[in-house]
């Protein structure tokens, strides 16, 4: 093959190539960028570097103190080096405002309440907590104490009179069932053999040393008209006649005056509840700190409101003991139930779990036990006579926000739960490794509440999907939902819609300053309730069981105002 020939530009390079090849070599310069090269690599390798460690220091005569925290050595807190101004505070931690609720606020010139003293947290007490200790107001206590005492013992009076009356058959049925649930309290020279033929409970009265049992079938023996409908003791399915709804309550007639306002706690309010007594108007709340407020409104006193703290989370539940009005149990989040004695002027510590406690109820026709929602959707009975959980069965996925029993067959329980579920169970048949209900709603989010209506024929539940849900008619088939905007963000209790004094009305708190009035027959928002003495939005509620149209509504700043019918 002929070689190629080269271009002038070619031939004019190889030339300037091989020209600066005879130069390099004739100054010797790639010889002796080798020479260079290979020296300054045999530095490097020579020449590695290490850390060098400092000296160490020799030891001291003194020993070397390791600081751990009182916390860590399971030692409760103190108030060393708080320095000589500490004084501690009777309010556990919880700073109250300048209404009443203690004197750890100085109200300035400007409005701005400022705290006086350091406050810090009350640690969590395993065990019996005097009122005293736990009282939080200002003055004394001793005014509240003597009048739950006093209600406690006309009630028992009351309801001893009506069950020698009945016994005798000298009085008319009875007619209400806390009644008859507290019917123990009558003297020894009543013939016992008229009463019952079988024993079901042992009730104990303060004020009478006899005892005697109730007849299961006589708590029964009730005929109440609510809502136009007569209630009866029922078995399960509960099938409930179809029968006009008419209230007696009229909505116009229910007025907030501004004396009924007040503020009973700090802070957001979880529950809100009547005393259940017909001749004075008194307010128990729980708020999220762990307090619980008393606020009598028919007091004349400046300072009616009384506040403890015997918990240090959330209160998740408020019961009133039924068969003795002066012990009131409290549940919280922090796994904690206390029953406060005011005759032994003490917050007891009945029981304890790990898990936290969400809701508290009792059945109406056992007077022994308690009912709570703990954990992921467990449902526990805890058993006074044995101290400790009879059954527990888990009934949910996530926890369990109501528990409520039906009027008519307190056999029926229903519960709302976070994991969007309300259902209705039937205690006899449910079994501890697959309980199933007898009846279930499903909604799109949490469910809050779920609330049977005085008649028991409907069942009422709110949830985080902007609905409220109705299921009535027989065993509950019928199902009909109402949109409520539910949507209280993250500073607001969640709404829980709660049913009158009858079927008619289902009170529920609104976003604009007002409580809503959903009519189920209507199927719609009939009313809103508003006043310009209302500056806080209402979400929690509950309905005078003795004095028809008196509502309280409970807010997220602590106030709770009382509508009344005029």
């Amino acid at each position: 093959m002929a070689s190629l020939e080269l271009t002038e530009y070619e031939r004019k390079r190889l030339e300037n190539i091989r020209r600066n090849e005879e130069m390099m070599n004739a100054f010797k310069i790639n010889s002796k960028a080798a020479e260079l090269s290979a020296a300054t690599k045999r530095q490097r390798m020579g020449s590695k570097s290490y850390k060098v460690s400092p000296e160490k220091k020799p030891k001291t005569g003194s020993p070397v103190i390791i600081r751990r925290s009182l916390r860590t050595r399971g030692i409760p807190p103190d108030a060393k080096g708080l320095g000589e101004g500490f004084v501690e505070p009777p309010n556990g931690g919880i700073p109250p405002d300048a209404k009443g609720l203690g004197d750890g606020f100085v109200e300035p010139s400007n409005g701005t309440p400022k705290p006086k003293r350091l406050y810090r947290p009350s640690p969590c007490v395993l065990g019996p907590i005097s009122m005293s200790d736990a009282f939080r107001g200002k003055g004394t206590d001793r005014v509240l104490i003597d009048l739950v005492l006093d209600v406690a013992k006309r009630q028992q009076l009351s309801v001893q009179h009506k069950a020698e009356d009945h016994v005798l058959g000298k009085g008319e049925a009875v007619e209400d069932e806390k009644d008859l649930l507290k019917f123990a309290s009558v003297k020894g020279e009543v013939d016992r053999d008229k009463v019952m033929e079988d024993e079901k409970d042992m009730l104990e009265s303060a004020s009478i040393k006899e005892e005697f049992d109730i007849d299961n079938s006589l708590m029964h023996e009730k005929y109440l008209v609510k809502g136009g409908c007569k209630s009866e003791p029922l078995d399960w399915p509960v099938k409930v006649e179809k029968c006009e709804i008419e209230s007696g309550l009229d909505l116009g007639s229910l007025v907030l005056k501004p004396e009924n306002v007040a503020r009973v706690v700090p802070g957001r309010i979880m529950l809100v509840r009547f005393f259940p007594c017909n001749d004075a108007r008194m307010i128990v709340t729980g708020n999220k700190f762990g307090n619980v407020g008393f606020w009598n409104v028919d007091s004349q006193r400046k300072n009616a409101i009384y506040l403890y703290h015997p918990h240090t989370g959330p209160i998740s539940g408020i019961a009133f003991r039924q068969s003795c009005l002066s012990k009131i149990v409290t549940s919280c989040y922090d796994g904690f139930v206390r029953l406060m004695d005011a005759e032994k002027e003490v917050f007891d510590l009945i029981y304890s779990s790990d898990d936290g406690i969400f809701s508290l109820s009792q059945r109406p026709n056992d007077l022994t036990s308690l009912y709570l929602g703990k954990g992921r959707g467990g449902l526990s009975v805890w058993d006074e006579r044995i101290g400790k959980p009879s059954s527990e069965w888990i009934l949910h996925e996530n926890r369990i926000n109501t528990i409520d029993f039906n009027s008519q067959n307190p056999n029926i329980v229903a519960t709302g739960s976070t994991d969007g579920m309300a259902c209705i169970w039937d205690l006899r048949s449910l079994n501890a490794h697959n309980p199933r209900a007898v009846k279930m709603e499903s909604h799109k989010r949490s469910v809050h509440s779920a609330y049977f209506s005085p008649s028991g024929s409907s069942l009422a539940t709110t949830s985080i999907d902007d609905t409220v849900s109705i299921l009535g008619g027989p065993n509950f088939e019928d199902t009909s939902r109402i949109y409520h905007n539910n949507q209280t963000g993250r500073w607001i209790s969640t709404f829980r819609g709660i049913w009158g004094w009858d079927d008619s009305y289902i009170f529920i708190g609104n976003m604009k300053r007002g409580i809503d009035v959903i009519s189920p027959v209507e199927r719609r928002v009939v009313k809103t309730l508003q006043s310009p003495h209302m500056t806080a939005i209402p979400c929690r509620f509950d309905a005078h069981p003795y004095q028809v149209g008196t509502l309280a509504g409970a807010t997220a700043g602590g106030q709770v105002y009382l509508w009344t019918s005029v």
